[in-house]
């Protein structure tokens, strides 16, 4: 991103430059789960197949945790080291590290006390009972390194060695390959060797993340760093929002297993067979959904950075590019899907088989029904991480929910009620379907408020005024409804200074590239373990160290934390009392609860101000200069700060 210039680098380049990244990687993950299933298919069979996927959820839970520490932990540190706090980035390491440690040996060993009940749970058949169990006994034993590689990769792409963590997963994978045969025919180990070269593989991701660890570009990883610190609640909180994605995953996952098992033993196929169909498609289908999520991922930070900038015209280019090659590749793999099924299912069973006729019939039939418009779901991935780049990260939640868990599921349950095991593969089209339509809505509605914006610069954006005559940068944190504000403009406007409130969260959307209402809304977020919330502090950030060059007024966002070991900064304080605060605030802001609505503000303001500086925010020893505004009035306390501020312009 340093060398690429995001506003001016052709978005050909720029697609090309971060999609393929994304793209690979995540292919490598699917590929991974994709061959134990192709060799097991051809070495075990109907039943080795469905063994797999029962115990696939495990495998979802596992890189969910992964996901929750490990992507938590890379966004902690890409914070901390964007503040300059390599220390605290440091200890979020090493916290992190030791957490993913205890937690995958707690799933190994609650996985494996309790695995006969998660193997019923998850859909398993009588005939696939012991196969599920042997496989993912196995499984659970590797879980550990699994969890741990996967959490690390995140660390060690924050630390800025994406190389070395496509790496790390690759080398796991190609050993994967390689043992897969050797265990399986070689050994004749069955589904056991399947899981045994898995976890093998696993083993070899596991060391080569390790082995980065004391190699780490940021900082060095010192022995006490290994604790558990308060910084992993805020880790966890980073990380949520790719847990609760891969959990929804899970849902659908445990549900269509258990209506393949429940309504395919009434079917002429049996259980076996559409458990072990549904788990093959599901994992084809996610080489698509990889490779649109890659496209996507990979076009975030360029809409992002452009949209923020005003660069409209930039916009609408990359969604146009986005949405046309993640339509190419949903026509190609809808192509695929229905009509070269047999070819791509033949790959994971042996024509020996004796259920080899049966098999087939239904995975074309499965792929006929249930895939049928499965290329239609390009725009609902793609909406959904477009708007999310847009700032509208509520709206993108409830996209990316639409299809699963909205309406397939309830969907999948009452037909398959009415229509049998038929009627779960019918769910498919009917939620793709309608979820096209209204991703559509959505998608067309937010292109339309994308209007022709020339970029603008800080200069373009900074109140054009004088020099000022004082060498002062004055900074005030107010009580809300104390009247700060206007004191600060007043005081900017007597020392004809630049005043910064509001124009503070125009140049972080560019900083950002989220929408200055998005900024408006969050910057002093209740939800304060949100990455945007971070990533908003960090771009106010930004922008008041660069403003704070000259003489200014900045009012708020913790601007005498940001500028503590910058020289020439005066802090003020000004508050007021409950009575006062509320007439201003049902004066000016028309708040008719206006008590209620004072301690809700204050009590975010204290949260913010704490959660970032780790100080109280009314601690009246942080300030130079704290003044209650009804003692002398909106106008005299600005007097009263001009007063002051010229008393120390003589002292220097």
């Amino acid at each position: 991103m340093k060398k690429l210039d995001l506003g001016k680098e052709k978005i050909n380049k720029l697609l090309l430059a971060f999609s393929i990244p994304c793209i690979i990687s995540m292919l490598i993950n699917s590929f991974y789960n994709i061959v134990d299933q192709i060799f097991i298919g051809k070495g075990v069979g109907t039943i080795g197949n469905a063994a797999t996927n029962v115990i696939f959820p495990i495998v979802i839970i596992c890189n969910a945790i992964a996901s929750l520490i490990g992507n938590g932990a890379a966004a902690n540190l890409s914070l901390k080291l964007g503040e300059g706090k390599k220390e605290e980035g440091r200890v979020c390491v090493g916290s992190s590290i030791l957490f993913l440690i205890i937690i995958s040996l707690v799933i190994a060993i609650l996985g494996e006390i309790f695995l006969p009940t998660l193997v019923n749970w998850f859909g398993s058949t009588e005939t696939v009972f012991a196969s599920a169990m042997t496989y993912g006994r196995i499984i659970l034993l590797g879980a550990p390194f699994m969890i741990i590689y996967t959490g690390l990769s995140s660390i060690i792409r924050a630390d800025g060695s994406p190389k070395y963590s496509m790496v790390c997963l690759l080398v796991g994978a190609i050993i994967n390959i390689i043992l897969d045969p050797v265990f399986i025919f070689g050994f004749n180990m069955g589904v056991a060797g399947g899981a045994w070269a898995t976890i093998i593989g696993q083993f070899i991701s596991f060391l080569i993340a390790v082995f980065y660890i004391p190699k780490m570009k940021s900082f060095k990883l010192k022995k006490k760093d290994f604790k558990i610190t308060k910084e992993i609640s805020k880790t966890l909180g980073l990380g949520l929002s790719s847990f609760i994605t891969q959990m929804s995953v899970l849902a659908l996952f445990v549900v269509m297993n258990n209506l393949m098992t429940r309504y395919g033993a009434s079917s002429i196929y049996g259980s076996d067979i559409p458990l072990s169909v549904y788990g093959i498609m599901s994992k084809l289908n996610n080489l698509f959904v990889s490779s649109i999520l890659g496209i996507s991922i990979g076009a975030q930070p360029i809409i992002g950075y452009n949209y923020g900038a005003g660069n409209y015209e930039r916009v609408k280019e990359t969604l146009k590019k986005v949405l046309l090659v993640g339509l190419c590749i949903g026509i190609i793999f809808n192509i695929l899907f229905y009509f070269f099924p047999s070819i791509l299912v033949s790959i994971f069973i042996s024509p020996s088989d004796p259920t080899y006729q049966s098999f087939m019939d239904f995975a074309i039939d499965f792929a006929h029904i249930f895939l049928l418009v499965c290329g239609l779901n390009f725009l609902e991935m793609t909406t959904s991480i477009v708007i999310q780049s847009l700032g509208k990260v509520k709206k993108a939640t409830i996209v990316s929910f639409i299809r699963q868990i909205i309406l397939f599921i309830p969907l999948a349950f009452y037909l398959s009620s009415k229509m049998g095991l038929y009627g779960a593969l019918y769910a498919g089209p009917i939620a793709d379907s309608i979820t096209f339509v209204i991703a559509l809505f959505i998608f067309y509605s937010e292109y339309k408020k994308l209007k022709t914006k020339k970029t603008e610069t800080i200069s373009e954006i900074e109140p054009q005024t004088k020099e000022g005559k004082t060498n002062y940068v004055i900074t005030i944190a107010r009580e809300y409804g104390s009247g700060g504000r206007y004191v600060g403009k007043l005081l900017a406007d007597k020392l004809d200074i630049p005043f910064y409130d509001k124009e503070i969260i125009r140049l972080a959307a560019k900083e950002s590239g989220y929408q200055e209402s998005f900024i408006k809304e969050n910057e002093e977020s209740k939800n304060l373990y949100y990455e945007q919330d971070n990533t908003i502090f960090l771009a106010e950030s930004k922008v008041i160290k660069e403003i704070a060059k000259k003489p200014c007024v900045i009012i708020g966002r913790c601007a005498d934390y940001v500028l503590k070991n910058q020289k020439n900064v005066l802090k003020i304080l000004l508050y007021s009392d409950e009575e006062s605060k509320i007439k201003r605030i049902q004066k000016y802001y028309g708040i008719k609860d206006a008590k209620s609505e004072m301690k809700k503000i204050d009590r975010q303001r204290a949260k913010h101000y704490k959660y970032y500086t780790k100080e109280d925010w009314l601690n009246i020893n942080r300030y130079d200069l704290a003044i209650n505004v009804d003692t002398f009035g909106v106008e005299e306390t600005s007097e009263k700060i001009r007063n002051f501020l010229e008393e120390k312009n003589l002292n220097k």
